[in-house]
């Protein structure tokens, strides 16, 4: 109370003041001191639940991240137990194992992959049959205390109570039930835990051998194969790196501080404590804002005691505030990042220099567009793509004549309004200016990286009389330039109003054509629009028979003639009618794939279609309304698709598989990430770009990095298709490199139906030659 007491002291000696105003004045001071008094302490607790809550959230988080780790173990070891070859060399119970085959393929491959320290190969029953120890060929001789543990996860994995996959149905075997997939696999048997192997904590998994293409060999309970992964140092200083947890590591009793959680093994036995240095956020807060607190209180003590300035102080604020609006009305008329006007501030400019235009001069507007931006970004990060647009800044300002300006009006998209005299010759020489800004790699974060701009130019009054007007001529011309190649600019000319204009025509009568062949079956069939399906083989090379089919869109124009998919499928992409175009696609394909009887069809699926919010309902209703077997149909995708969203377009990969779809990854190694998405997704084929097979002849590094890919897909058991084979000897080289599908002009470019059939040799009674990943 005394402290309180002195706290007012200023307010009681202040003279001058009206009775009632220091009555006034010290009432509030009382409801200010309560007040903060309670803000603090509910601020306390408020803390002190933040770190509690912070605390649960991380040892919720540490939980789930250690059975993910035991999950994941078990399923990166499933690539190499689901094998045929590896069910013959050490899976049939009973039946002698191929040694050499097990210390190549287990011992070595886990240890070099894995770093599994200790595997063992058993029995249905938990009998030994072969050990390893850091990938060598071990006596085994530590087996004998992990024994018990092996035959009880052995016993709990005969419950299928943890099975890779979803079972449909159970295969009844002598010594056990099976659980087997919607296709007829069976599928993987598995268990795993924490627990104590020789005084060592560690991931101890156990994950049954079964074969992934020849079902029939299961006769019995196969073998399996165990696997122990020490909880080490190294080991744990990843997995805190990964949590952003410091100080992350295992420890035999409960820490005194810090943040913990006790690891039990399957029998309820402590393995010991993960103790980790908490993130707490209540003592940061706590000393970040106690001194603003004290701040709040003074402040308003000061502005309460001298009475006769608050009003002086209130006309200063008023003042500043009337500055920081001008300032702010002046910020929002710049780019935050670069500090450039924006499109407002540039309208605005633009008016102006129109508003004093005078004959023979004219306001030249250079729309400029950096070439590839979204690749940089993808490709070097973020940070490296705010380098690229301040260094570009820097190189066009650095071009700039007295009274231009250089504004932005998107991500990576300039502007730079100059006057001068009217005319061509004016624009070319703005053109070059800008060209020349981007002549030199740019240096970022001691990369050289080549940048390039496409720029189109167009100037007003004698093209545009608003500022509207001449910026869309700008963006006519700068789509010019990108059509001829980017990294060029081009100025306005009215045979470029009649191209736009010829697109628009385009584009409506695409749009005729797509209303037309989806009501009338005239059009359907073909029709005055003509839209078509045509079907390119895929041969097999030895054998020199059609194993497949791939369906592309063609468009036979009735006035137009042939129009090239690489027009109108850009077009249909740009003006939103890509879902619809593929739709059709897949309605055709899908009632005409009766007619191919086993051979499998494939269907290019744009990115655009996948993003629809309804796509999977509109490709259940068409599964249903044509009643096409699923299991016929193979959708072709790029890597394009998985570059927005890949979390959700996985899942929509993953219920497309469900429904018995094949998946097959298009034109692989023409981009950033593919053997990224390897990882993420397991695709059923790939196919290799066609820039890889053109000009192989010539070229032996073309020639190996065919070879390697090839052998990349056979590794990961997939097919592997090699696109735009033309001639006999690109051929030889594919099938040297150990390919054995192609696909290209030498055996036949996309033909209709009709002329498809005929290139089918009548089919064996039950030969199946579909794509199949295996």
């Amino acid at each position: 109370m005394a402290v309180v007491t002195r706290l007012f002291v200023p307010i009681r000696n202040l003279t001058g003041l009206h009775p009632a105003l220091r009555s006034l004045l010290l009432i509030a001071v009382v409801a200010l001191v309560t007040f903060s008094f309670a803000l603090y302490g509910s601020f306390m607790r408020a803390t002190e639940v933040a770190d509690w809550e912070v605390r649960r959230r991380e040892q919720a988080t540490v939980d789930t991240q250690i059975d993910r780790a035991i999950q994941a173990l078990t399923e990166t070891m499933k690539i190499q137990l689901t094998w045929d070859d590896a069910f013959r060399a050490t899976g049939r119970a009973g039946v002698p194992i191929d040694q050499r085959w097990a210390d190549s393929y287990f011992g070595d491959f886990l240890w070099a992959n894995l770093q599994v320290e200790q595997l063992y190969l058993v029995s249905p029953e938990g009998k030994l049959l072969r050990a390893w120890n850091q990938g060598l060929p071990a006596k085994g001789d530590e087996f004998a205390a992990l024994a018990p543990k092996v035959r009880a996860a052995l016993d709990a994995m005969n419950t299928n109570t943890r099975v890779i996959g979803d079972p449909v149905r159970f295969r009844t075997l002598p010594d056990a039930e099976w659980p087997i997939a919607a296709d007829g696999k069976p599928l993987t048997r598995w268990s795993g835990a924490l627990d104590d192997v020789g005084r060592r904590t560690a991931i101890v998994t156990t994950a049954s051998i079964i074969p992934d293409t020849d079902y029939a060999m299961l006769q019995r309970r196969p073998n399996a194969l165990v696997a122990v992964r020490s909880l080490d140092p190294a080991y744990l200083r990843h997995v805190g790196a990964g949590l952003l947890l410091e100080d992350f590591g295992l420890q035999r009793r409960q820490p005194d501080s810090g943040n913990a959680i006790e690891l039990h093994s399957p029998t309820g036995q402590s393995l010991g404590w993960l103790a980790w240095k908490p993130n707490d956020v209540g003592t940061i807060i706590s000393d970040r804002t106690m001194p603003l607190l004290i701040a709040y209180l003074a402040f308003y003590l000061l502005i309460l005691a001298a009475g006769t300035v608050i009003v002086r102080q209130a006309l200063r604020m008023a003042r500043e505030s009337a500055q920081r609006e001008a300032e702010a009305k002046q910020d929002a008329m710049l780019d935050p990042m670069l500090g450039l006007p924006n499109r407002r501030l540039m309208m605005r400019h633009i008016d102006e220099q129109l508003a004093r235009v005078s004959d023979g001069d004219a306001v030249f507007l250079a729309y400029i567009d950096l070439d590839h931006f979204k690749a940089i970004n993808e490709a070097m990060g973020h940070p490296a793509g705010d380098a690229v647009l301040i260094a570009a800044v820097a190189n066009l300002k650095a071009e700039l004549m007295p009274g231009d300006v250089l504004a932005r009006l998107a991500s990576d998209e300039f502007v730079i309004v100059h006057r001068g005299p009217a005319g061509i010759e004016e624009a070319r020489k703005l053109g070059e200016r800008v060209l020349a800004a981007f002549a030199e790699r740019f240096d970022i974060h001691d990369t050289s990286v080549p940048v390039t701009a496409s720029c189109g130019i167009a100037w007003a009054p004698e093209q545009a009389d608003t500022h509207e007007n001449l910026l869309r001529l700008a963006d006519i011309a700068l789509f010019r330039a990108k059509q001829r190649g980017r990294g060029r600019y081009r100025y306005f000319t009215e045979d470029m109003n009649a191209s736009i204009r010829w697109r628009k025509d385009l584009e409506a009568e695409l749009r005729r054509a797509l209303t037309c062949s989806s009501t009338c079956n005239m059009c359907t069939a073909g029709g005055d629009w003509g839209l078509e399906v045509h079907y390119q083989p895929i041969v097999h090379v030895a054998g020199r028979r059609v194993v497949s089919f791939e369906a592309l869109v063609r468009w036979f124009h009735e006035d137009r003639g042939e129009i090239s998919p690489s027009t109108f499928v850009p077009l249909a992409e740009h003006c939103g009618l890509m879902p619809a175009l593929g739709e059709w696609v897949m309605r055709r394909v899908f009632e005409d794939c009766a007619q191919f009887g086993s051979r499998e069809v494939s269907i290019n699926l744009s990115p655009l279609q996948l993003a629809t919010h309804d796509f999977m309902t509109r490709l259940h209703a068409l599964v249903e309304e044509t009643g096409v077997d699923p299991h016929g149909i193979v959708f072709e995708i790029t890597e394009g698709v998985l570059l927005e969203n890949s979390d959700r377009v996985l899942g929509v990969l993953s219920e497309i598989r469900d429904m018995g779809f094949r998946i097959a990854l298009d034109d692989f190694g023409t981009g950033f990430s593919s053997l990224a998405y390897l990882r993420l997704f397991q695709f059923d084929s790939l196919k290799i770009d066609r820039t890889f097979v053109q000009g192989i002849e010539a070229d032996l590094d073309g020639q190996a990095i065919l070879t390697t890919i090839v052998s990349l897909g056979r590794t990961l058991r997939m097919k592997v298709v090699a696109e735009g084979v033309e001639t006999l000897f690109q051929q030889q080289l594919v099938e040297a490199a150990g390919c054995e599908l192609v696909q290209g002009h030498l055996h036949s470019r996309a033909v209709p139906l009709a002329k498809a059939l005929a290139l089918l040799p009548p089919e064996p009674s039950g030969t199946v030659l579909r794509l199949a990943a295996g």
